[in-house]
């Protein structure tokens, strides 16, 4: 039985509090059945400094009074004036964060034969981001509070069937739950919206939500955000079989999610397109000094439950050809059918007529987003030969090529945000705060006209990679050993959103998966391992690689692709989102020598390890583009024109990372075109960062022991910077404003990670103490 407690220290002391976690938990056998439980527990204040834009006091004041609590809800400037009513704010701030973990496990040996399992998980969690959306959306006064919980249900059975034949059966049901809303509070000196009176009777904040955007100084909320569960029953029963110098294994895996939406039931949103009037003024309208927005929206919105469902059967032999020869071979068939409701009335609808925009029109509710293929058979073989060698001097060939299939959901899970299951009406340079005739929720209905909606090509395939590998493995000694390794894969099929804009009087906008994504990806990969011998144990591997695609996303909100209306898919072909061509990373433990000849000597300073890690890699890339455009039958964020003659990146100990993107070597294109610089040209910041570890056993007494570890993340304290703002349209175009850690993660919030858990943050210390009894 073990008993563990841990205090985390970080830069900022005066900002933790109650920063301590924990573990216990313990065994208890008795005669053939094992039961565990284990708890687990940490709280953690991340510290951040962040930059962003703000409205500068004159604007504040001079807005109108119905206009004034708008905008100063945003901090109050604190730094330089940049012009158009617009200031730049800089502070500094923790993001609180909790997590538990609670675990219990039984064994049963039921006989010789038969044993089985269960296990049960449940993991609450809370955490709260400020300025959550990011730059050039990053508002600090603004707060996300998430809360979770997880939990998760497993059970087995293994039966040794005959001595050369067993069955492994395992069942999981697992529920994770996750609730977010807007809070806005006083940070920075703003003043924060009341809960009440912003939105229209019945709503309130615990219910409606409202959204500002202010063009050059982000957007804010306040209000509940959404309740999302995600309901998951999986199957797998794998059989194996021994014959001869095969061992084969036969099996089947079956996965039932039913995800379920609860978002706000009413949504304001506003959109500015700047603080002040531009000069000279073609016009007012549209902006906070005017009172008005250049487009407001007052939304509608229901819960909604889905259904996915996936099959999978696979058969494999591996079979030792001869001493020195083993081939891996097998099939897997994937039959994937298209998301729909758990029932009629939670249907996603889909159109018809989608090779004329003009004739789009919805189906009969139940017709499904596509049609299922059966096609989907993977064949897969692997070799690996160990060619001659010394026994301390082995050498060994590997390969294998394989096709592999993925889900053809996509993004279209996201369908639960837009019709039929919301309704919404849309002004244009409209009077805000909304009267109370716009402000009221539309009907939500399964009838034109449509404003959004996501639907699937009809003739939808399932994405599908051809991967291949080839590697040869020698052994250095009886400890060592280095790898080369040369992966390579073609994706095709792959998932590509584009988005039609007012196709016909009865769609505003159609979002559409469809197939029209290819990729290509090719490594070199070099590895060192070292096992522990004589105290030192370490590993290190570089990986040089490069991968191109058309798309590196099929998430609808990104508005990336081009539409074939604009020019073919290929204009998009450039590096992929993820291309970092070096990486390397490198981990050691040391123990270090203990003195045996000195007792006290031996008392003092043995017993002591070190623990290493180190990461480096060089910049991924950036796309720019020039902001968002809805014309001419698109949704589109184009990419811009290119001044010639003019560099593309600024370099200088004045800009953050001490480089920035030359906003005056680009101009935005004519109305929806694609401009002519490519995408992923320009590349952001390499980052690289050593983390160091101690620890100590101290034994007590001959059952008790207290092990110390101190960590050292960031040991020195290496600033990395994310990617620049991409955006040409924004104040803080081409600049860096956050660190690599927080724009990798946003918490969980957008599908990131807490940042704390990232590479990239500002150097922290964490201390703990283990009783070991």
């Amino acid at each position: 039985m073990t008993g563990f407690a841990s205090y985390n220290h970080l830069p900022k002391p005066e900002e933790r509090q109650n920063d301590f976690g924990g573990v216990f938990g313990g065994p208890i056998i008795k005669d053939k059945t094992f039961f565990f439980f284990s708890y687990e527990g940490l709280r953690l204040r991340q510290p951040s400094t962040q930059e962003s834009v703000v409205p500068d006091s004159p604007s504040r004041q001079q807005a109108p009074a119905a206009m004034q609590p708008y905008l100063n809800a945003f901090p109050v400037a604190n730094g330089t004036e940049l012009g158009a009513g617009l200031a730049q704010f800089n502070a500094s701030y923790s993001n609180p964060s909790s997590l538990n973990a609670y675990s219990v496990r039984v064994d049963q040996v039921v006989n010789s034969k038969i044993s089985l399992f269960g296990r049960y998980n449940y993991s609450p969690s809370n955490f709260s981001e400020r300025g959550p959306l990011g730059p050039p959306y990053t508002v600090l006064s603004e707060t996300e509070p998430i809360s979770s919980s997880v939990q998760t249900l497993t059970l087995g059975l293994t039966e040794l069937i005959k001595p050369e034949i067993s069955n492994d059966l395992r069942a999981n049901y697992s529920n994770q739950r996750v609730s977010e809303s807007y809070a806005m509070d006083n940070f920075g000196g703003a003043v924060p919206l009341p809960g009440s009176d912003l939105f229209p009777s019945p709503y309130t904040s615990a219910n409606g939500a409202l959204l500002l955007y202010l063009a050059g100084a982000g957007e804010y909320g306040l209000g509940k955000l959404a309740t999302d569960e995600q309901r998951q029953i999986n199957v797998i029963d794998n059989l194996s079989v021994v014959k001869g110098s095969h061992q084969m294994k036969f099996g089947v895996d079956y996965r039932w999610l039913s995800p379920f939406s609860s978002p706000f039931q009413y949504r304001q949103f506003a959109d500015f397109s700047g603080v002040t009037c531009p000069a000279p003024p073609a016009s007012c309208s549209g902006y906070a000094l005017s009172g008005t927005a250049a487009l407001a929206e007052a939304s509608a919105y229901q819960s909604d439950a889905l259904l996915s469902r996936n099959l999978s059967l696979y058969g494999q032999d591996t079979w030792k050809v001869t001493p020195r020869l083993t081939v891996t071979y097998g099939l897997r068939w994937d039959v994937n059918p298209p998301l729909k409701g758990k029932n009629l009335a939670n249907d996603p609808f889909t159109v018809t007529g989608l090779n004329d925009p003009a004739t789009i029109a919805l189906a009969p509710r139940g017709t499904p987003l596509y049609q299922t293929t059966y096609g989907n058979v993977a064949p897969r073989v692997g070799v690996a030969y160990q060619l001659g060698g010394a026994a301390n001097w082995t050498s060994v060939l590997r390969g294998g090529v394989g096709v592999f299939y993925d889900l053809g959901s996509g993004s279209l899970g996201g369908a639960s945000s837009y019709f039929p299951y919301s309704a919404n009406n849309l002004f244009f340079n409209a009077t805000f705060p909304l009267s109370p005739l716009n402000a009221a929720p539309p009907a939500i209905t399964v009838n034109p006209p449509v404003s959004t909606i996501i639907v699937a090509d009809p003739n939808l395939k399932l994405p599908r990679t051809y991967q291949w590998n080839i590697a040869l493995e020698q052994s250095v000694g009886t400890s060592q050993s280095l790898s080369v390794t040369y992966i390579g894969a073609l994706g095709r099929n792959l998932l590509r959103v584009t988005n039609l804009f007012n196709p016909n009087p009865n769609f505003g906008q159609v979002n559409l998966t469809d197939n029209t994504a290819t990729s290509d990806y090719q490594a070199l990969q070099l590895k060192f391992e070292r096992r522990l011998s004589r105290g030192l144990q370490a590993l290190a591997s570089y990986t040089w690689s490069h991968s191109i695609d058309i798309s590196s996303t099929d998430a609808f909100s990104n508005y990336l692709g081009t539409p074939s209306s604009v020019a073919n898919p290929n204009t998009d072909r450039g590096n992929s989102d993820f291309d970092i061509r070096n990486a390397f990373t490198a981990g050691i433990t040391y123990n270090l020598p203990s003195p045996q000849s000195n007792k006290i000597a031996h008392a003092a300073v043995g017993g002591w390890s070190v623990d290493s890690f180190i990461f480096a890699r060089t910049a991924p890339p950036v796309d720019v583009v020039s902001g968002i455009v809805f014309a001419d039958g698109i949704a589109l964020y184009p990419r811009p024109d290119v001044v010639p003659g003019v560099p593309l990146v600024l370099y200088g100990a004045q800009y953050p990372g001490g480089k920035a993107f030359n906003s005056s070597a680009f101009t935005a294109p004519p109305s929806g075109q694609q401009g002519d610089f490519g995408r992923n040209v320009l590349r952001s910041f390499g980052a690289w960062q050593a983390d160091v570890a101690f620890q100590r056993q101290f034994q007590l007494t001959e059952k008790v022991g207290l092990r110390f570890r101190g960590e050292f993340f960031n040991l020195f304290n290496h600033p990395n910077f994310g990617p620049p703002d991409n955006n040409l349209t924004d104040a803080l175009f081409g600049l860096s404003t956050q660190t690599l850690a927080s724009s990798l993660g946003s918490g969980g919030a957008n599908g990131g990670f807490n940042p704390l858990y990232q590479i990239g943050g500002p150097r922290s210390i964490q201390l703990a103490l283990k009783l070991v009894f």
